[in-house]
């Protein structure tokens, strides 16, 4: 039989555990080698994890679901990340001091913040936000600043103000209808303007910006940031 094929069956058998049958007649594991999880067919915060062939019926933290996908603690994710169809989940809220449940993302201020908290085990901590970037509690991550407008002020975030021109022989203007321009004395990041806000770009790992040509570079070919 395939491991398609057990699985199924397998989901089948589960539903006699989920009717009351202790764990230990549940039935076997699809595959006896490995970490494997299972959604539970009926409840979203609960799913079924074998470990080498042995079956045990898990609970996700406060605040977390699972969806096969999530890896934020234990196989699970965060509740607003989670679609869970038909399954039902318990999302009662086990508050903490800056953390409305055990585990989630919150915005640290009411205001336009480069950072944000992010709980676990109901322990707050405080993480920023790439620079350049800001809290958007729509998404639950870090945004550009000039997609929250007017909530938030690209301008203070990135500390540019972006030239409603761009001379036409500069190196800038090659760029149009997003011209660059160099952050000073900072090899890793450039600004970029786009639709005349500034957004701060970071080079991607192992490259750095080129103050002549306004593009990311491999070190060796910016002598005064090869080591920076």
């Amino acid at each position: 039989m395939s491991i398609s094929a057990k699985v199924a069956c397998w989901f089948a058998c589960l539903a006699y555990v989920n009717a009351g049958i202790i764990l230990e007649n549940a039935p076997a594991c699809p595959e006896q080698h490995g970490v494997q999880a299972y959604a539970h067919p009926e409840l979203c915060d609960q799913f079924f994890l074998c470990t080498n062939g042995t079956l045990t019926v898990e609970t996700c933290e406060n605040g977390l679901l699972f969806d096969g996908k999530g890896a934020v603690h234990n196989h699970c994710n965060y509740n607003w990340a989670v679609d869970c169809g038909e399954r039902k989940a318990d999302l009662t809220p086990i508050s903490t001091p800056g953390c409305e449940y055990l585990f989630g993302i919150y915005p640290d201020s009411d205001d336009c913040s480069t950072s944000y908290v992010k709980c676990a085990f109901g322990v707050p901590q405080q993480e920023p936000c790439t620079p350049g970037l800001v809290y958007d509690h729509r998404t639950h991550s870090c945004n550009w600043p000039d997609l929250l407008q007017p909530f938030c002020n690209p301008e203070a975030v990135v500390g540019f103000k972006c030239p409603t021109k761009v001379p036409a022989h500069t190196q800038s203007a090659k760029f149009w209808p997003f011209p660059r321009f160099p952050v000073p004395g900072d090899c890793r990041r450039l600004i970029t303007c786009v639709e005349g806000q500034p957004r701060l770009i970071t080079c991607e790992e192992g490259k750095v910006f080129d103050d002549q040509n306004l593009t990311c570079e491999d070190p060796e070919l910016v002598p005064h940031c090869a080591h920076a």
